[in-house]
């Protein structure tokens, strides 16, 4: 998962080991092994490189990939790990030695309520894992249920742009400027979503006490979730729990799974009752299979049930947002980039009618815009970290088996052998070219790639470009009297994913309203 460590844990930690420290400290000399490792800095007793990492561990990995090369060692308090930093060790890795790394290791954080026990994102990889990952891609992503479920889009989307329009409008009748957190419109926006495909219903509006209870509980889930947690690295501490990281998650983690199976058993009742329902929806497809018991189970147990529905909130809602505020962000920064996208909006859509998906493929230049938004800041900067299933060999470094591996998708977009001038927002650099993010160009992996590659892509992609679209298209947008696109804060604040560290805020001035 995401690292970050704050001075409060940096601070406990110095104080517990101190004096072990001392005792153990030496002149710190690389361990020569009988086989080769990747190079790394070296580590410092009982801690090993945790310091290195830093508040962002993906901007001070990507600093030593240019001491140390595109493919590093540390060792992270107990935990042997190797990070991948460039598109051509990226493609080695995916290519060449996907089955031999593609284990998890599963944080402490999300073994409360046994929740890695049937998680997509962070299971093991075994028979288990594959059949629940089968099963949702069947139900959920492919082609056939992605054009099914296109009405449940566009009906979120739409609302998204009528609670925009409310709010800003609201906000200057009272006398304010109507400036307005973008993120936050995105995030309820696909919250629905998933409720709409996993449950048929809105879950957060003024009528629904229940959903607001599990988007706060899901938030908190999310918060405690990503906190750095020192009993990842050193086992010893996991008993002991000392920030709190485990009990915090069986609160409100836990709050969350109770409130999901709340929702089941209003199903399983209405079953009962025999009330007929004018369509089906994936709480229905969990609920009415039958397996052979051989290669699949007979059912699928409660309790897979409930974190699989839980799943896909954690990784339809978060990520969505997160991605779509950098890219508004790059957009306000960039004019000439805004003005190009809105230029085709007009020319593509006109100014009397709404986006719709069918308009997408005739957008290439919005779509440029996405795939370097995401390129730039891939909100899964190290994806989720995967682990050795078998002592291997990588680029000629032998790397044991249990070594837990990073792939820093934020370096591989910034590697220089992959693309001219990477560290600035430049969309044109896509147009005529045939780079994608499904997993088989490695310069561009902020969904991974192999075969724990995001079960989600088919839904993100119609997502992603439909709200943006409509977000530049319904409205024309403004900054605070206070901000000018230097101004803009891009500084990150990382949890589970990376966030900007100022939510980006603007003001929307109405020109198409959604129907």
């Amino acid at each position: 998962m995401a690292l970050s460590y704050s001075n409060y844990s940096l601070a406990w930690f110095t104080l517990l080991f101190s004096v072990t420290i001392v005792v153990l400290l030496k002149k710190r000399r690389p361990r020569h092994d009988a086989k080769q490792r990747p190079p790394g800095p070296p580590a410092w007793p009982i801690i090993g490189n945790i310091f290195d990492l830093g508040a962002n561990p993906h901007q001070n990995l990507y600093k030593l990939g240019f001491k140390y090369g595109p493919v590093l060692w540390l060792r992270l308090g107990y935990i042997n790990t190797m990070v991948i930093q460039s598109a051509k060790a990226a493609e080695e890795l995916f290519k060449h030695h996907d089955i031999s790394f593609c284990d998890r290791k599963v944080p402490q954080s999300f073994t409360a309520r046994n929740y890695c026990k049937a998680a997509l994102a962070l299971g093991r990889y075994d028979s288990h894992w594959r059949f629940h990952r089968r099963f949702v891609t069947l139900e959920l992503m492919t082609n056939k249920r992605i054009n099914e479920t296109a009405v449940l889009r566009q009906k979120c989307i739409d609302k998204m742009i009528r609670y925009i329009d409310e709010d800003a409008s609201a906000a200057r009748a009272r006398g304010e400027s109507g400036e307005l957190v973008i993120s936050h419109y995105v995030f309820v926006m696909s919250f629905n979503l998933i409720g709409n495909l996993a449950l048929s219903r809105d879950l957060l509006n003024s009528h629904s006490e229940e959903g607001t209870e599990f988007f706060d509980a899901m938030d908190k889930a999310m918060e405690w979730g990503g906190k750095p947690n020192l009993a990842d690295f050193l086992p010893f501490l996991q008993g002991l729990d000392p920030q709190r990281v485990k009990k915090n998650m069986e609160q409100y983690l836990g709050r969350t799974i109770d409130i999901v199976e709340r929702f089941v058993k209003e199903r399983i009742e209405e079953k009962k009752l025999m009330k007929e329902r004018d369509t089906s929806d994936f709480l229905d497809a969990l609920l009415e299979f039958k397996g052979d018991a051989i290669e699949e189970p007979d059912a699928i147990s409660t309790h897979s049930m409930l974190i699989i529905l839980l799943e896909i909130f954690f990784g339809g809602t978060e990520t969505t947002s997160g991605t779509l505020e950098w890219v508004m962000a790059e957009l306000f920064r960039s004019p000439e980039s805004m003005r190009r996208v809105k230029e085709e909006l007009n020319q593509v859509i006109g100014p009397h009618r709404k986006v719709v998906e069918s308009d997408i493929d005739q957008l290439p230049y919005l779509q440029a815009v996405i795939k370097e938004g995401m390129r730039l800041h891939p909100v899964l900067p190290l994806l989720v970290p995967r682990n050795t299933m078998e002592d291997t060999t990588f680029m000629e470094y032998f790397i044991a088996k249990d070594t837990q591996v990073f792939v820093n998708a934020w370096a591989i977009g910034r590697d220089p052998d992959a693309w001219e001038d990477p560290l600035s927002f430049k969309p044109e650099r896509f147009l005529g070219s045939n780079i994608d993010y499904k997993g088989q160009n490695f310069e561009l992996l902020p969904f991974g790639s192999g075969r724990r590659i995001c079960v989600g892509i088919p839904l993100a992609h119609r997502v992603l470009h439909l709200a943006l679209a409509s977000l530049l298209h319904c409205f024309d947008w403004e900054l605070g009297s206070n901000s000018t696109p230097e101004s803009i804060d891009m500084n990150e604040r990382l949890g589970i994913t990376v966030r900007k560290l100022v939510p980006m805020k603007a003001i929307p001035k109405k020109k198409i309203l959604q129907d």
